[in-house]
């Protein structure tokens, strides 16, 4: 049985759900100190998702300035428009201002929070361009800020001292897609965070290594010459994350069954064969199987609760739940799939002592 260096997931990742107030308010009760914090509206369907890091202060107001991944717009200050958004992070959450897309009274949110470097930011020389660098080894996540220099095959420092299997990146300073390299689709392809669109390249453009990764093409997207750029990287960790692929069988009821070696608290699933969009589950907005509750990353969509789309969280990994209908884009048959997954518990823990299964609280029968 797979054994893990992190015996509680939610030290290194973990959503939590609350209620807006309209007023300042603390979110709090997590585990550590945040360092990249994404929120999403579950109640209003035209909010666009919020994301926040350490890395990305703006200027004007030394407030965390935001992205959207649902759309392509460069990053904005959080006072945006008059609009207060997260104010702070935290010893065990974030701070809020009034109203804004993360905060408005009454509204239902939902937040997914990683723990980056315990101490400051670090400057990263590894590369052809030099970055800063929040990394976690011990979980397999970095932010890393740079400058680009649109030059092909310019490479940049991660700090996560092995090669990442998943890489987010947004050109912070213009207009251009997410541009985002997952192993699963190789270096000749890449996938776009803010559209349904299906894979798509046809040469090498990206590159990884223990130290680096290279940013093969001369592309706006992630090497804009002079513009900002952020990039989100993660690596496999056993019993905890895990980035990987599966194809669907359209199997009403007994969908395809993905082994990730621990009981997942978050798994995001995008079709890389067809144009459906970004599924975002977690274990916080519903608390038994199946987990027939999600928001798309690339849409404003409140939360979309239906049979269609359910996945079940196993003590050992994931199943998707249905796949026959029109409406699903988890499992169509003979559909190729990438996800990304963080743990709640290894399947076995360090001390050799197995997760417990969720239970079973809606039957697809």
């Amino acid at each position: 049985m797979p054994f893990s260096v992190i015996d509680k997931g939610s030290k290194y990742f973990t959503a939590k759900t609350y209620t807006g107030t309209g007023s300042t308010q603390s979110i709090t009760g997590l585990e550590f100190a945040p360092k990249f914090t994404w929120i999403k509206d579950r109640t209003n369907g035209s909010a666009n998702h919020n994301l926040f890091d350490v890395l990305r202060i703006w200027s004007g107001d030394s407030l965390p300035a935001r992205l959207y991944s649902n759309t392509t717009d460069a990053e904005e200050s959080t006072t945006y428009l008059g609009a207060s958004n997260l104010t702070a992070f935290n010893s065990d959450g974030f701070t809020l201002g009034s109203g804004g897309n993360t905060n408005t009274n009454t509204n239902s949110y939902v937040s997914w929070n990683w723990r980056g470097s315990d101490s400051s930011a670090v400057s990263n020389t590894a590369g052809t361009i030099s970055s800063t660098v929040s990394a976690n080894t011990t979980s397999g996540f970095s932010i890393v800020s740079y400058t680009g220099n649109a030059t092909a095959g310019a490479t940049v420092g991660h700090g996560l001292g092995v090669a990442p299997k998943m890489i987010i990146i947004k050109n912070r300073s213009a207009a251009t897609e997410w541009l985002t390299y997952h192993a699963s689709i190789g270096t000749g392809k890449y996938l776009a965070l803010q559209s349904t669109a299906a894979q798509a390249g046809s040469v090498t453009i990206w590159g990884t290594s223990a130290s680096t990764f290279t940013l093969s093409q001369n592309y706006s997207d992630y090497n804009g010459n002079g513009n900002s750029h952020i990039a989100y990287c993660f690596a496999d960790v056993k019993g905890f994350s895990k980035f990987g692929s599966y194809t669907g069988n359209g199997a009403s009821g007994n969908g395809t069954f993905t082994y990730l070696g621990f009981k997942p608290a978050f798994v995001m699933i995008k079709e890389i064969s067809g144009t459906d969009g970004w599924g975002m589950f977690d274990n916080k907005r519903v608390t038994y199987n199946y987990v027939n509750t999600h928001v798309q990353a690339q849409s404003t969509s409140a939360d979309i609760t239906n049979t269609a789309d359910a996945v079940d969280f196993l003590s050992n990994g994931f199943k998707v739940a249905t796949g026959t209908s029109s409406a699903n884009f988890i499992n169509e048959s003979g559909a190729s799939y990438i996800y990304m997954a963080f743990a709640e518990s290894p399947f076995t823990s360090s001390k050799g002592i197995p997760t417990t299964a969720r239970w079973f609280g809606l039957s697809l029968a």
